[in-house]
């Protein structure tokens, strides 16, 4: 008897899908920071930078927006409403256990409007949302920096802050305030071993209050702009911990990593980063096996296992820029703010000799303004990638605001022959605008020169067309027409011999005169 075998075959085919991102429908093209999660886990406060719904618009440095778990990704924000947030910065330091208590990073007016940076305040839960915040006062606190990051811990009861405020070792430092029976203690800063010359930002703990995680820009292993780093807390003065390590580029890039806060109850951690991300800081999350809060032994430090980085892929050292902002006028020091722009801010803060030092990426071109109050704003541009120095002095001259003081726009320049602006030109010229609406009652004359070569009645007249651009411009901004004269002087006034192109480069200038003060 033949027997027919059969054969079987059964194909199985394998359909493959990628990971889901929790976060698709938060990240964005605007700035995504300081993530604060409910304790049950299904609420996620996040501040974003100058979207347009905020109430500030797209120039509003901040709002409170809120997001909803809905299986294992989170829905897109809503704005957090008008009452927790107005056109200055608004974020959370932290929402208690039993989600009725929103600690907000500011203080806000009766009105609900934030004057300033200053401390922060609390909000409580009603049947029609939040209430209007209410003040906490902090006993000497103060904040020079244009906007707050810190990370209130109520089983602690503490309040860890980044600001530039007393005994600052550079920009922005690490401080911490104490709530012992309804009292706030004064700032300690946690000291050297956390803060450098450079800025330390967006500290967090961890849920027993031992571990330290925060941002810098000015350590030696960094791999980019600013990097997340963890330290142990190694007594009850806050001011002596264990040397901070490098989480590594697990989480670190060469771009910029900020606000990393654990969650246990949830398994994970967030953090935000520029790596990857659709523009500005998004939201990346680290599950719980690879997160750092590890049983460890008392004051020991913790075991943190950081990915090796081959040399090659390590970004580059930061380049240190130091030295002195003065008085025009009397060359005395003055503490003025420097402010850094690229793809992200750094800000640094002159003593009162007008000492300053900060550390930036070298690959970087960078807008410099330079601002104090008395004095006329001043912008510069810096370009480091054209100059690949490891260190570099900058000194800065501030006119006092003064009738008759001359302001010379040094990067306001113009298409040759033409009254088109060059691209750069912008960023001073927004800095007069600042300067204006900051000091309302100041009326200016601008003034146009030009070198002494070719006719000089076409010169005189393209100078005049060249201040009339500008003041347009002034005006487009919101400037009255009536505070801004102007005069274009041609080749009639010049500062330098017109016999080299060097020379040449002083006369063909943009000023302007302070009239009214």
């Amino acid at each position: 008897m033949k027997y027919l075998l059969c054969i079987l075959v059964v194909v199985t085919t394998f359909s493959y899908s990628q990971p889901v991102d929790p976060f698709a429908s938060i990240n964005s093209t605007y700035d995504e920071q300081l993530p604060v999660i409910r304790a049950d886990g299904n609420m996620l406060f996040i501040t974003i930078a100058k979207h347009p719904q905020n109430v500030g618009g797209k120039k509003d440095l901040g709002d409170i927006w809120i997001s909803v778990k809905e299986g294992d990704i989170w829905s897109a924000p809503v704005h957090g409403g008008n009452t927790i947030n107005n056109n200055a910065y608004n974020a959370v330091a932290a929402i208690s256990k039993d989600g009725n208590q929103l600690y907000l990073l500011s203080h806000y007016k009766a009105n609900g409007s934030s004057p300033s940076t200053q401390g922060i305040s609390v909000a409580q839960r009603t049947n029609t949302g939040w209430s209007v915040p209410q003040n906490i006062t902090i006993p000497y606190f103060i904040n020079r920096s244009e906007t707050l990051n810190g990370f209130w811990q109520e089983s602690q009861s503490v309040f860890l802050f980044a600001a530039e405020s007393y005994t600052t070792m550079g920009a922005e430092d690490i401080y911490v305030s104490f709530n012992r029976g309804g009292v706030w203690s004064e700032l300690v800063n946690v000291g050297k071993v956390i803060n450098t010359e450079f800025q330390e930002m967006s500290p967090s703990l961890s849920a027993d209050g031992t571990q330290l995680f925060f941002a810098s820009n000015g350590r030696k292993d960094g791999l980019g702009s600013f990097d997340i780093y963890v330290s142990n807390r190694l007594d009850d003065t806050w001011t002596s911990w264990s040397e901070p390590v490098n989480l590594g580029a697990q989480i670190n890039s060469d771009g910029r990593e900020l606000y990393y806060r654990s969650f246990p109850a949830q398994g994970y951690s967030l953090y935000t980063t520029t790596r990857n991300s659709d523009g500005y800081g998004d939201l990346r999350m680290v599950i719980e096996k690879d997160s750092l809060n590890m049983p460890r032994e008392e004051n020991r430090p913790a075991v943190v296992e950081v990915i090796p980085v081959a040399p090659e892929l390590i970004a580059e050292h930061l380049t240190k820029i130091s030295g002195r902002v003065t008085n025009s006028k009397t060359g005395e020091g003055i503490p003025a703010k420097l402010i850094f722009r690229s793809d992200s801010v750094y800000t640094a803060i002159a003593g009162k000799d007008g000492m300053f030092s900060i550390g930036l990426k070298p690959s970087k071109a960078y807008s410099i303004e330079i601002e104090l109050e008395g004095f006329v704003n001043l912008a510069e541009r810096l370009d480091i990638q054209a100059i690949d120095v490891k260190n570099l002095e900058m000194n800065f001259r501030l006119q006092p605001i003064e009738v008759g003081a001359v302001v010379n726009l040094k990067s306001v320049l113009f298409e040759l022959g033409t009254t088109t602006l060059i691209e750069d030109s912008y960023s001073e010229l927004n800095g007069v605008v600042d300067f204006l609406k900051t000091n309302p009652k100041v009326e200016i004359e601008l003034e146009g020169h030009t070198d002494n070569r070719g006719d000089a009645k076409k010169n005189l007249a393209l100078s005049q067309q060249r201040v009339d651009k500008i003041k347009s411009y002034l005006v487009s901004k919101g400037i009255s027409s009536k505070r801004i004269k102007g005069k274009g002087f041609g080749g009639s006034q010049p500062i330098a011999t017109n016999n080299t192109e060097e020379a040449r480069k002083l006369n063909r200038r943009v000023e302007f005169r302070i009239l009214k003060n």
